[in-house]
């Protein structure tokens, strides 16, 4: 064929055909209508988590009352009871004095505020801030105010609501632990269940261990606050402290949060006192970050400082405050159900130890299987979170 010819010949078109299977688009469908009553029922999901929290951080404490011989009911009883006490007395001999500190600062704000606008004046640099500060009006605030006011109190008795709830809940999922672990195995292979377990015990540690220690640092950082600002004379020490001890539970941004504070509150006394207040603060924040975080925490919330940046920015920019406070405890446990569900990622290959591991799991279903063979789901589960517990504290004990 000549080439006029083969330019005169008609292009076969060449047509592609995209064939979607029917599973795969039940499947989309249902992720879609998965993430839609995801979203709606987020209040609901989060009460549950903080629920879990509360199971987490409460049950070692129960745990430590049955190995001495009290019932669980009991002993369930004897912790919720401590808690609820502690609460009301730590209420009653702080709000009053609280409240009366904040109306206190409150009427000192306009003095404060001429204060640190005659301080920023002295420097070329901050000059127009001064004039800024000197120059805020309320009047849009004022006016905003009952708004504002029936708007917030709405948030509260939402939040305190759903508070209420995960308590209720944690307390009835702690009673019935025994029925609702056993209804959590029966629906998961036996051959499954050491896996299962030992992913329940972990979470329970990082749960547990990350309330603890924010708690006990969160503690902490008031006390050492409310000491600092009572020695150097500077009133108001009860608010700002508890405003330093609320803060500090957020990583990296709770510094400045806990310093901005104390060091604003201690301006209208003196450079001397300024100085002592945040050469203070800044020892004591490199105290807990280097020394009292490691040592509170352990081995439950070991995370890579990258790991932790982008763990608080993604759960800032998802839900808020509420995101920023779970993200630590979620990225601890996507990382260990990665190291317990065994995930090969693309990048890594297997360790001599990831090896040993496997044949320890191995051996350890076997012998979970043929010591709870023909036996309730509810009495195996008890079985397989024992084993694990006791795995976990040999591994910890071999660690140390």
């Amino acid at each position: 064929m000549s080439a006029a010819e083969q330019k005169m010949k008609p292009r076969q078109t060449r047509v592609i055909r995209v064939e979607v299977a029917p599973w795969t688009m039940i499947s989309l469908v249902l992720v879609v209508v998965g993430l839609w009553i995801f979203i709606s029922l987020l209040p609901v999901v989060l009460m549950l988590v903080a629920a879990l929290m509360i199971v987490g951080t409460l049950g070692p404490a129960v745990a430590w009352l049955e190995q001495r011989g009290a019932r669980r009911d009991a002993g369930i009883a004897i912790v919720f009871t401590v808690l609820f006490v502690s609460t009301v007395l730590i209420s009653v001999f702080t709000i009053p004095e609280l409240a009366n500190q904040v109306r206190n600062l409150i009427s000192m704000e306009p003095a404060l505020r001429e204060r640190l606008a005659v301080w920023l004046a002295e420097s070329p640099l901050t000059e127009s801030l001064a004039d800024t500060l000197r120059n805020v009006h309320y009047d849009a605030l004022i006016e905003s105010y009952v708004e504002t006011v029936l708007t917030f109190s709405a948030r509260v008795a939402e939040i305190i609501a759903y508070g209420a709830g995960a308590i209720f809940l944690a307390l009835y999922m702690m009673l019935d632990r025994d029925r609702l672990r056993g209804a959590l195995f029966a629906v998961v292979p036996r051959s499954h269940h050491i896996r299962l377990s030992r992913i329940l015990v972990n979470l329970n540690l990082i749960v547990g261990g990350y309330i603890r220690g924010q708690a006990i640092t969160s503690a902490l950082m008031a006390a050492f606050i409310f000491v600092l600002l009572t020695v150097c004379g500077i009133p108001n020490a009860l608010v700002i402290a508890v405003i330093g001890g609320l803060a500090d539970v957020l990583p990296y941004i709770g510094v400045f949060l806990t310093m901005g504070p104390s060091v604003v509150a201690a301006l209208p006394f003196g450079t001397v006192i300024v100085t002592v207040v945040l050469l203070l603060m800044l020892a004591y924040e490199e105290f807990e970050s280097r020394v009292l975080v490691p040592m509170v925490y352990g081995r439950s919330m070991r995370l890579p400082s990258s790991v932790i940046l982008f763990s608080l920015i993604a759960g800032a920019t998802l839900f808020g405050i509420i995101g920023a406070l779970l993200a630590l405890p979620v990225a601890a446990t996507i990382l260990m159900l990665i190291d317990e569900l065994r995930v090969e990622l693309p990048g890594e290959t297997e360790q001599a130890e990831d090896a040993e591991m496997k044949q320890k799991d191995e051996r350890g279903e076997l012998e979970y299987e043929r010591r709870t063979e023909g036996m309730p789901a509810g009495e195996a589960a008890a079985i397989a979170v024992k084993m694990s517990g006791d795995r976990k504290k040999a591994e910890d004990e071999l660690a140390a």
